[in-house]
């Protein structure tokens, strides 16, 4: 395999400058498979290609989401206000050091209306943080070599990337846990809850208030009298 390098991550844009973009990301349990499901199904041949290496079917991808094992492995979520699945990230912890993976790999899925916002690094700053609590050193991404978003993410992280054929492996160090990455996980957990909590607040409210407006007779104004 041939080392493309090691990109130090880069300096940060001025605070004038650079956009302030914050996502709430959550945790997603089994009651979380269809929405899942239907995120996955959302993508196009393109997407499919690009996210499993292979130009997966509709049946391959319900598999896939059936396999899918919360206890073992981390799978987070991006929600937009109608509750709809923008962005996952699957966090497969690989191989066992007594009780401890040693190692995560990391897999990534934005919709299209929701790319160039940041979204997936996001997503991938969070799957290193819960790796590094898990007491993981490596975190592993197989990309194709033409999936270039994915690839910009892991340089910009400080990866060492190499490449074999149409296959690209990054590799990322991760630094030992410590009180701080402890707390910013169980922040960053809280504030996934809230969001979802609220969002989901607002979609029964939208929707009751929906439904008093079709129940009540039209005023003289709104039928035109």
């Amino acid at each position: 395999m041939t080392i493309i390098g090691t990109n130090p991550a880069p300096s940060p844009a001025p605070a004038a400058t650079r956009p302030f973009r914050w996502f709430p990301v959550r945790s997603l349990g089994p009651q979380q498979r269809a929405r899942i499901l239907v995120h996955l199904l959302g993508l196009g041949p393109d997407d499919r290609h690009l996210r499993f290496g292979y130009p997966a079917s509709d049946a391959h991808i319900g598999r896939y989401v059936e396999q899918l094992d919360f206890e073992r492995d981390e799978l987070f979520g991006v929600f937009n206000r109608r509750l709809e699945l923008v962005a996952l990230a699957h966090l497969a912890f690989l191989g066992r050091d007594g009780e401890r993976p040693t190692a995560a790999e990391f897999g990534v899925s934005v919709l299209p209306h929701g790319r160039g916002r940041g979204i997936g690094s996001r997503l991938f700053e969070r799957a290193g943080l819960h790796a590094r609590n898990r007491g993981v050193d490596t975190l592993i991404v197989h990309a194709l070599s033409e999936n270039l978003p994915m690839l910009k993410i892991v340089r910009q992280a400080g990866a060492q990337v190499g490449r074999e054929g149409p296959d690209a492996t990054a590799i990322l160090q991760l630094p030992p846990e410590d009180l701080g990455s402890h707390w910013s996980q169980v922040l960053a957990q809280h504030a996934g809850e809230v969001d979802f909590g609220l969002k989901l607040q607002a979609l029964h409210l939208d929707r009751l208030m929906r439904s008093v407006r079709d129940f009540l007779p039209c005023s003289p104004r709104d039928s035109g009298s």
